[in-house]
């Protein structure tokens, strides 16, 4: 085996490296470089911009987290807006839900999805639910057309840079607030606390969203490839509470499988530690 490795750098003094046994893909679309590789230990992964968006052995852990969390609070979600998520998996873990009516997905990149579709079929097979309507084009510009019509909205997005930097603006937070329902959820994925430039961006997309909404709050998993592994979410709805409004009971009885979530998780994910405590607590 020819010794080819990925490096991303996480800071300029720490770099993260995967043995890589081929490029499987790559091309310069109107709006990223999006590039395919293949591992031994990983499988196969994603890069936008030269950024790893998933692989196939930890990007579970990432969709369960930003789907299941919110659907376990409030049962009756219907309508749901997902927005970035170009690889597939936040609407496999979707069409879990038989009480899901409607699926918007909204992309501005197609030939993300495209890529995904042949090289990534593991997360990609989520756009074969019917209950998918793809809308290629901007996020921000699409919630900003509609009010009170979605339950849910999943923010998938990239890191605050190229085409996802819009998505951390509070324009689109405020736009997301009005796009929903009475008892409607937004979720979205918040970066890291761990490494300072990522940690400030964390902070100010935090605050953003407080003052925005009713109730904000931070929760957390652990994604191997993603920087230091400590990676947060965030929570924000117009009233319902992510622990006091959980309902693990009519959870469990959905008969859900996953490999990463369970009730006891959910609760558990709110607890942060100190130092992340305080970093939220200076923004709020």
């Amino acid at each position: 085996m020819d010794d080819l490795w990925y490096s991303e750098y996480h800071t300029e003094n720490v770099r993260f490296s995967i043995r890589v046994t081929r490029q499987l893909h790559s091309e310069k679309s109107d709006y990223q470089r999006i590039a395919v590789y293949e591992t031994p230990e990983f499988g196969r992964f994603l890069t936008l911009d030269g950024v790893m968006m998933l692989t196939e052995r930890d990007e579970f852990i990432y969709h369960e987290m930003i789907t299941h969390i919110p659907m376990a609070v409030n049962p009756d979600i219907r309508r749901v807006l997902v927005i970035g998520a170009g690889d597939g998996g936040v609407l496999r873990e979707l069409a879990k839900y038989d009480s899901v009516e409607e699926i918007d997905l909204v992309e501005i990149d197609r030939r993300v999805i495209e890529v995904c579709r042949e090289f990534l079929p593991q997360t990609a097979c989520g756009f074969d639910n019917p209950k998918v309507r793809v809308l290629i084009g901007d996020g921000i510009r699409h919630v900003r057309r509609v009010d009170n019509r979605y339950d849910l909205i999943i923010v998938d997005s990239t890191d605050p840079t190229g085409p996802g930097e819009v998505l951390f603006t509070k324009e689109f937070y405020g736009s997301c607030l009005h796009a929903l329902t009475e008892h409607g959820i937004m979720v979205n994925q918040h970066e890291s606390p761990f490494y300072a430039a990522d940690a400030q961006t964390m902070q100010r997309t935090h605050r953003r969203i407080a003052q925005t909404f009713p109730l904000a709050r931070v929760y957390q998993a652990h994604i191997p490839t993603y920087p230091s592994g400590h990676w947060l979410f965030g929570f924000a709805s117009k009233g319902l509470h992510p622990l006091r409004d959980f309902q693990p009971a009519l959870w469990e009885a959905l008969g859900i499988r996953t490999k990463y979530y369970t009730p006891h998780l959910h609760r558990g994910a709110f607890y942060l530690p100190k130092y992340v405590e305080d970093m939220l607590a200076d923004n709020e």
